[in-house]
């Protein structure tokens, strides 16, 4: 089996940049369809250019009903199947202790990095998937695994991602597979606070020596939406360079590494 998906199309929520851009390149070059969202057209026409294939931009808020709807109903009339879903888009207003949190940041982390999903889902399995089967992917995060000073409300949500989409196999099976990838610390925007200013510090306690980049996290998208991950599903794929496991530096020092 390999991960060639010629002939199928995908749609991949957030996907203006970062891992969702690559993502979608990703795909693209394993043949697939894409369609990339973003809050604003141009924004996504200017994704979409950035793909070697055929894709669609298209503006749609992930936590609004009808802007799903839509973008599902435009991938289907221009592409004719909705084989693969990528939830990826994600936010975090809620940066900081739990306790200083108040109801507005609580409501948008939670529409966006939870509701998204499954609204998207929805859409897909309701229009499509359900007669003819697919292949979703949540974009989640080691954060859903452990706690992390300040990032308690992101946190929450990734976890409840990540039990979501175990629900999600059970009713959906057995034609729609849906696992969720948990990204650590790559190099996007939306991730800066985690490493911007000390990169190489970080990297010296990873056990592959480095923070992520939004490749590595496509890579395995393509794996799991894949025929080479045909007896996979409610999987939680782990993709972090071997951070969740903690300071690799005290344990190289046996080997001199």
């Amino acid at each position: 089996m390999t991960t060639e998906l010629t002939g199928r199309t995908a749609i991949i929520t957030g996907a203006s940049r970062g891992i969702g851009l690559a993502i979608g390149q990703r795909l693209a070059q394993a043949g697939a369809n894409v369609v990339l969202t973003s809050r604003d057209q141009q924004s996504a026409d200017a994704a979409a250019a950035q793909i070697d294939g055929d894709a669609l931009g298209v503006a749609a808020h992930v936590a609004e009903d009808d802007a799903a709807q839509r973008c599902v109903d435009l991938t289907l009339e221009r592409f004719g199947s909705i084989d693969i879903l990528v939830n990826n888009a994600g936010t975090n207003p809620a940066f900081g202790p739990l306790i200083d949190q108040d109801h507005g940041r609580f409501a948008k982390i939670f529409d966006v990095n939870l509701w998204g999903p499954l609204l998207w889902t929805s859409c897909a399995v309701k229009s499509w998937m359900g007669e003819h089967g697919g292949a979703v992917v949540n974009t989640a995060s080691i954060g859903g695994m452990s706690s992390a000073p300040l990032m308690g409300m992101y946190n929450a949500t990734k976890a409840a991602l990540i039990h979501l989409t175990k629900q999600l196999v059970l009713e959906l099976s057995p034609g729609v597979r849906v696992n969720a990838i948990c990204p650590g610390v790559v190099r996007t925007k939306l991730a800066e606070v985690l490493w911007q200013e000390h990169e190489q510090a970080l990297s010296t306690t990873m056990p592959l020596g480095r923070i992520g980049e939004p490749v590595d996290v496509a890579d395995a998208v393509a794996f799991l939406v894949s025929d080479a991950a045909s007896w996979i599903t409610g999987q939680t794929l782990v993709v972090d360079g071997g951070q969740i496991l903690g300071d690799a530096t005290g344990f190289r020092a046996g080997h001199g590494g």
